[in-house]
């Protein structure tokens, strides 16, 4: 019988705070920019320059930790991690190893077997390096800088995870969680949210944990669960090969789907960590950390409660719509301006999750103002327009936020109500369909979908359907 393995995870993932300035100077965190141009003499390392702590970053790093359960260390200090690389232009990176500011947390994920909860080690401030960009045209690398001094959070989980799923569903409360707080757009194709993974293998039962690899360069949910299933493969393999698997960090290559190791094994001596001479340790109040958790949100698991009491709409829409907190806030600023709760739900359920994924785009893209939806619902409402002219607006305010009454007339979209030019359409389409009436008084009641869509077509979708309907009834009969 074959041996059954157990999977042992453990995730660090880091977090780019929504600064508007650097952890420890004035430049901007703005993503993008002309390379080395959110720059000064402190985020790029030069002799000399000191570093001055944002408050901003400690406050967003304690809502972060108090939101994930966490106790709080109410004397805190920034450590320097040494190492040697270009994009490192101190030649160490000012991060937290022995005070982080947040520990001992957890979060609860939803699992096939129910509630799980997965321990959090600790949440700790550092900066983040600079970026190479690697120039194959001409064989070289070259340094970007712009982001060399973004705040960072690392949050360090235990090794509480044993599948993919568990994985995603604990990244997806993460992501959701900081979003809500605001701490950050977490957009991962951005590197404002991205994820290390701890992984080992273990017969079943064992008690002991086995050898642990560590995968950098995850940066898409669909690639950790492709590394996790490559790396698990490749270490029971390796096992049941005679083999020995190695403690080291593996660099993950999404396109050829293969890790290639990168450095073995490093303890925290190998970085020679000592606290940072030129920052002084961070003393938090207990008033400080009251005020912070006073400014909570109301986060998704609340807002699911009340939209299930206080709305008339399924449990799969709440769901999908309080993931995202800039989805929940279209929705309820749309219904305050008077839109029904289920026609607001229908049209982010359909045409908007229709749209997200044609255009590739995250929720947190959307720029369709609750305004418009508003307005866009209500000239349905009234039959000023009809369903079809609708859903071409919908794209257009999704796309542009144009104004939907003044493009509504600008273009002539307003619903043909008018009976004796919908009997005159209607009296061509049946003379030119002679097929589909037989059809439709031989019995085949069907048959009328075609004459509808027939007249719908030479109205240039303007007509009021039910309208149409009407009358060709009364026609054919």
């Amino acid at each position: 019988m074959a041996k059954q393995y157990e999977t042992v995870i453990g995730l660090e993932v880091h977090v780019e705070l929504a600064t508007k300035t650097k952890i420890f100077c004035g430049c901007s965190t703005e993503f993008g920019g002309a390379p080395n141009t959110h720059t000064c003499p402190v985020c790029t390392g030069m002799p000399g320059s000191l570093p001055i702590l944002n408050r901003q970053v400690v406050e967003y790093a304690m809502a972060v930790g108090l939101a994930l359960n966490c106790k709080i260390h109410q004397y805190s200090k920034f450590d320097r991690k040494n190492y040697f690389y270009p994009d490192n232009p101190q030649n160490y990176q000012i991060s937290q190893l022995y005070l982080p500011i947040c520990y001992d947390g957890f979060v609860e994920i939803e699992t096939t077997a129910g509630a799980k909860r997965i321990g959090i080690h600790e949440i700790h401030m550092e900066e983040d390096a600079g970026k190479l960009v690697h120039d194959e045209w001409n064989d070289c690398s070259l340094v970007d800088y712009n982001r060399s001094g973004v705040p960072l959070i690392e949050i360090v989980s235990e090794p509480d995870m044993r599948s993919t799923d568990e994985v995603i569903s604990y990244l997806e409360k993460l992501r959701t969680t900081i979003q809500y707080l605001g701490a950050s757009d977490c957009k991962l194709n951005e590197g404002s949210m991205r994820a290390d993974v701890n992984l080992s293998v273990r017969e079943a039962g064992a008690a002991a944990l086995g050898t642990r690899t560590e995968m950098k360069n995850l940066n898409s949910f669909k690639a950790i669960v492709r590394a996790i299933e490559n790396e698990r493969a490749r270490q029971i393999e390796c096992i049941e090969d005679g083999g020995t698997v190695l403690q080291e960090t593996r660099r993950w290559d999404d396109n050829k789907e293969y890790s290639y190791p990168m450095r073995s094994k490093e303890d925290a001596q190998d970085y020679r960590y000592f606290p940072d001479p030129d920052l002084t340790p961070i003393v938090i109040s207990d008033e400080w950390i009251r005020q912070i958790k006073d400014k909570e949100p109301e986060f998704q698991e609340a807002k699911a409660d009340r939209y299930a009491k206080e709305y008339d709409i399924p449990s799969y829409d709440i769901s999908i719509i309080t993931a995202s907190k800039k989805m929940a806030d279209i929705f309820e600023q749309t219904v305050s301006l008077g839109a029904t709760p289920k026609k607001v739900s229908n049209w982010l359920m359909g045409e908007t999750m229709r749209l997200l994924k044609e255009r590739e785009m995250d929720t947190d893209d959307i720029t369709l103002l609750p305004e418009n939806l508003a307005k866009l619902i209500d000239l349905t409402d009234k039959g000023t327009i009809n369903s079809t002219v609708a859903k071409e607006i919908f794209e257009k305010i999704f796309e542009e936020n144009i104004d939907v009454e003044k493009f509504v007339e600008d273009n002539g979209l307003g619903t043909v109500s008018d009976e004796s030019v919908l009997r005159e359409t209607i009296e061509k389409v049946v003379e030119e369909n002679p097929q589909s009436v037989a059809d439709y008084q031989a019995g085949k009641k069907k048959a009328i979908g075609f004459l509808v869509g027939q007249t719908m077509r030479v109205m240039k979708g303007k007509a009021d359907p039910e309208l149409v309907n009407k009358i060709l009834q009364e026609r054919l009969e």
